[in-house]
């Protein structure tokens, strides 16, 4: 049984998705504010390997889980494509090695972590199945929506059509500067990068960058994937800094995590 949740005040600091689910479905992801650690983790750090005082990650987690009422399964992650059920990850001693979870089972929560990178969270129709995607430029490229689509839609017997998705905070369009390497993730060409996505431009030395547009990187692999139901992907973690962690722009941060459930 989880404990008694924080007080009102947390929970309205809190992001909680305006999408196009069933009422079953729930969805909330933090910001930084409404926690115990202290700078440069201030004030509510999900991370455990960032530096924090593990007791006070422990309270952090304890005040975010007890919003969702669900069972959480948080994941090892490593920038990669692979795909666990969340009720067997909430279930394991430690938690896997994955960048995204789903479940079709109530009560439990599919949690993914990030400080610049974007989370993204699906929902079938009906809530019949929930699934989160930690989605920086890396596995976006490496195809961790695709496979936690896929993972959904075979556990909800449903089609890309019929999910609905919501983008959460990450580093935005203005901010994101790339090397030609992640335009060719992507199978961009440099010298002729679409400036809807990849904005050409120098670093101080004068060597050739671009601003990447992480959301809309995203919207492109929903789309093509038959997703059209799509909502979020508005906030900058680097501009909104009282807001959000940016490991970008802070280097020594904290974590914010973004949940998805079936409530019981």
């Amino acid at each position: 049984m989880l404990s008694d949740g924080p007080e009102p005040p947390f929970a309205a600091s809190m992001l909680w998705p305006q999408w196009d689910v069933a009422p079953r479905v729930g969805a909330v992801m933090s910001t930084r504010a409404g926690g115990v650690s202290r700078s440069p983790w201030d004030s509510l750090n999900l991370g455990t390997a960032v530096g924090d005082d593990p007791a006070a990650v422990v309270e952090n987690r304890r005040r975010f889980v007890a919003l969702t009422g669900a069972q959480p399964a948080w994941l090892r992650q490593v920038h990669g494509s692979t795909v666990v059920p969340a009720h067997e990850a909430a279930a394991a001693d430690e938690p896997p090695q994955a960048d995204a979870s789903w479940t079709d089972q109530p009560g439990v929560a599919c949690i993914v972590q990030v400080a610049d990178c974007m989370p993204v969270l699906l929902a079938a129709p009906g809530g019949r199945a929930v699934a989160a995607a930690h989605a920086g430029w890396r596995g976006l490229a490496g195809g961790v929506v695709e496979a936690a689509l896929a993972a959904l839609c075979t556990a909800a017997r449903c089609e890309p059509a019929q999910v609905s998705a919501w983008l959460g905070p990450c580093i935005g369009p203005s901010r994101f500067e790339v090397g030609a390497d992640v335009l060719q993730a992507f199978g961009a060409s440099p010298g002729q990068a679409d400036a809807r996505r990849f904005v050409p431009g120098t670093d101080a030395g004068g060597a050739p960058r671009w601003l990447a547009n992480l959301p809309q990187l995203a919207r492109d692999r929903l789309a093509l994937l038959g997703v059209r139901r799509v909502s979020g992907g508005n906030w900058c973690t680097v501009e909104q800094r009282s807001r959000f962690f940016s490991y970008r722009r802070d280097g020594l941060t904290g974590r914010l995590a973004a949940a998805a459930w079936i409530r019981r």
